[in-house]
């Protein structure tokens, strides 16, 4: 039984366990892959947002004033739109430049307005001189990692036309997208409304905004935001060594948890054993005396009165076993119900000295007829609240255990005093003492001493854990030491009112 109870319960902690690692590794991974879609949609709308401001200020410098700055000869400065020119009055290539050595088909006449110019990272001039020192460079490919500006998210920036032709923004792209998936992209979005999405059978997340009167659609790959994959894998490894972990640290603990339900277990079974034994006694003994006594019915009852005496004699035992096995009965209810809230019976004022030296007076004639010795010393009007009645069992019980053990000719003292706030009720005999063996559980159930301390004593070896019982009722204890120089001694404190 308790190698299934222990099963059970290392398997309720591992599924506790496991459930709750899981959920909340598994809450990590979706934060995390919401986190990364952000980021993704953050960085296609800050690329729409630089191209739409680099177009911008493209055409503020195309367009002439009052107060343009003339050429060195005099002359006004060139039209930075211009058909035949072929640089910007500022040395850059214009955007029609621009969309003409990317390879698109660029109108120059709507340059302006259907060809943008973007840059992704860094300042505008920076976008630029890059741009210009790697014109004939091709741009990465999507998932790619730029080591300068560390893990960069590529970008594939697209402006739209009104009937839906879309052109590359040139060289300033930091992704590619072939053909094919463009034109499936491209007839897939031509209906869709303005904002974020996905493209799951193409792989790709885009952005679809209109910006400086241009249409653009940026887009980036999807594996941009699958990082939370590669940390759903760390956490199942973590999880799985966590389990392991956890496995041996349980094993460890139903041991030690389950240690009090085995001692538990194994003083239910003794009780059982040792109960059985002391009623298999007397009832052997009231049927053998019944047996003799029917066969030979003809004799009269004064003939046969060994038997029935005898027989008298076991029942009154077996009453008494069973009354003391009520008792303790009655008062583990009672401590269950007490530590359940229930309240515990009223207590009354009880004057334990009166208690102890009634006790006294009762074991005098017994220790007189064994020849032992009798003294006490009670401190008067000690009192408490308590049971007078378990009280006054307590005292009679430890008086009457120290005469059934002290040796022939020996002496038992009682005392009783006040120690604080506390009364200390202290039972000493001389005699064999207890050995180191059985000290430990003297106040165990049904556990009697070894025979050089039993002496032939009767009992059944109740006494004294009833008498604890008592104790810990009034919220006190109950010790006991043995040595051969100063006896057996039971020390009974209980608190005063």
């Amino acid at each position: 039984m308790l190698k299934k109870l222990r099963i059970k319960f290392i398997a309720l902690n591992m599924a506790t366990v496991a459930v709750v690692l899981t959920v909340v590794f598994a809450a990590i991974c979706v934060v995390n892959h919401r986190q990364s879609v952000a980021t993704v949609d953050g960085a296609l709308n800050q690329a729409i947002a630089q191209a739409s401001e680099h177009q911008s200020r493209q055409m503020g410098k195309d367009t002439p004033g009052e107060g343009q700055p003339e050429s060195a000869d005099g002359q006004n400065a060139p039209d930075n739109g211009g058909a035949g020119d072929s640089q910007a009055s500022d040395g850059r290539e214009s955007p029609a430049q621009v969309a003409e050595q990317a390879g698109a088909a660029v109108d120059p006449v709507a340059s302006r307005e259907d060809v943008v110019a973007d840059v992704l990272v860094g300042s505008a001039d920076q976008e630029l001189a890059a741009a210009d020192s790697s014109d004939s460079a091709a741009p990465p490919t999507i998932g790619g990692r730029e080591r300068s500006g560390g893990q960069v998210i590529p970008v594939a920036l697209f402006s739209v036309s009104a009937d839906g032709a879309m052109t590359a923004l040139g060289r300033y792209n930091t992704a590619s997208i072939s053909q094919d998936v463009l034109e499936q992209a491209g007839e897939q979005l031509a209906g869709a409304d303005e904002g974020f999405g996905s493209l799951s059978d193409l792989g790709l997340f885009y952005v679809k905004r209109q910006a400086g009167g241009v249409m653009y659609l940026a887009f980036a790959d999807m594996g941009s935001a699958s990082g939370w994959r590669a940390l759903a894998a760390t956490l199942a490894v973590v999880e799985v060594g966590t389990l392991a972990v956890f496995f041996v640290i349980s094993l460890f603990f139903s041991r030690w948890a389950l240690r009090p339900v085995a001692r538990a277990w194994t003083q239910q079974r003794r009780f059982v054993a040792d109960a059985s034994h002391d009623l298999k006694t007397p009832l052997t003994v009231i049927l053998a005396n019944t047996s003799i006594a029917l066969e030979h019915p003809e004799r009269s009852v004064a003939s046969q009165s060994q038997w029935l005496e005898s027989t008298q004699h076991e029942a009154e035992a077996m009453q008494g076993l069973v009354g003391d096995l009520l008792t303790l009965a009655k008062m583990d209810e009672e401590e269950a119900a007490a530590q359940s809230g229930a309240a515990r019976p009223a207590f009354e004022e009880v004057d334990l000295s009166d208690v102890v030296e009634g006790e006294v007076l009762q074991f005098e004639s017994v220790a007189f007829e064994r020849g032992v010795k009798l003294g006490s010393q009670v401190e008067p009007g000690i009192k408490l609240r308590g049971n007078e009645q378990r009280l006054r069992r307590l005292a009679g019980t430890l008086i009457d255990n120290a005469c059934k053990y002290v040796d022939d000719g020996g002496t038992v003292d009682v005392a009783l005093s006040r120690a604080g706030k506390q009364a200390k009720l202290e039972v000493r005999n001389t005699g064999a003492p207890i050995s180191p063996e059985d000290l430990p559980h003297v106040f165990d159930r049904f556990y009697r001493a070894d025979k050089a301390r039993t002496g032939g004593v009767g009992g059944h070896g109740l006494g004294l854990a009833i008498a604890r019982a008592i104790a810990e009722e009034h919220g006190g204890t109950l010790t006991a030491s043995s040595t051969q120089v100063e006896g057996t001694a039971f020390t009974a404190t209980l608190p005063l009112k």
